[in-house]
């Protein structure tokens, strides 16, 4: 018997889904030990993980594209959660970096938009997970700008200012934050080991952010069942017996 002809006697199986909304810091989560890598492994069984981390991008860029990318169908009522993780793009300087900045309280308002859009296709304000951007590190940063041939782009202080309305963003809309810039710099701490680049998550950054993020989903992911049988308990010598029935009851 085909595989197609045997999947279409059994009940269709719909995975519950996290969905990753961001920029390159998003993007690159799926990398080995990245902040998105670590919450699909623990999830592994129960709930599928979406990277649309689309590198570059800032909300206004985000806000056009986001009805492409969710849509109100069975996987926006199946979706446990959704990070939105916008800014470092945003708040580049106009001067230097034009392309990518967007101002401050535009920048707000396309949070809102976003968060306003994902309510519309029945995702609740309390599966919403704003995060703002990393602490930037100028010194690291400024290296990475001078090999490209340009020049300092960010500053901490305006990417604290992004942060700060990202989480009064969070606030108005009722939606659980992680405010990034604030955590990795808490007691003045040195936040340096944290980025890659200056701009990007290392190793131990990417750590940090994924224990932020499982505080928040441990909960929703312990309700989850583990789907499909564990292998020990398939009939070996009449499998299909094991799948019979509808999955989800």
């Amino acid at each position: 018997m085909a595989a197609s002809e045997a999947g279409s006697r059994g009940w269709p199986l719909l995975w519950p889904r996290l969905l990753l909304l961001g920029d390159s810091i998003t993007e690159f989560s799926f990398q080995e030990n990245g902040w998105g890598a670590s919450l699909a492994h623990r999830l592994a069984r129960k709930c599928d993980v979406v990277n649309r981390g689309l590198s570059g991008y800032n909300t206004r860029w985000a806000k056009i594209v986001l009805p492409r990318l969710v849509c109100k169908d069975s996987n926006a009522k199946n979706t446990i959660a959704v990070t939105v993780f916008f800014g470092a793009n945003d708040c580049a300087l106009k001067d230097v970096n034009p392309k990518q900045h967007v101002p401050l309280e535009e920048y707000a308002s396309n949070l809102k938009s976003i968060v306003q859009y994902l309510k519309s296709v029945d995702i609740g304000e309390d599966k919403i997970i704003l995060v703002t951007p990393p602490p930037l590190h100028e010194a690291a940063w400024e290296k990475e700008c001078i090999a490209k041939g340009d020049k300092l782009n960010r500053l901490n202080s305006i990417t604290g200012e992004y942060a700060k309305a990202c989480v009064k963003v969070a606030e108005d809309c009722g939606t659980p934050v992680i405010d990034l810039w604030t955590l990795m710099q808490k007691n003045s701490q040195d936040f340096s080991n944290y980025l890659s680049d200056g701009l990007h998550l290392s190793g131990e950054g990417n750590n940090f952010l994924a224990s932020q993020l499982w505080s928040l989903l441990e909960k929703r992911a312990s309700a989850l069942p583990v789907l499909l049988p564990y292998w020990r308990d398939v009939d070996h010598l009449n499998p299909e017996s094991t799948f019979q029935g509808n999955p989800h009851d």
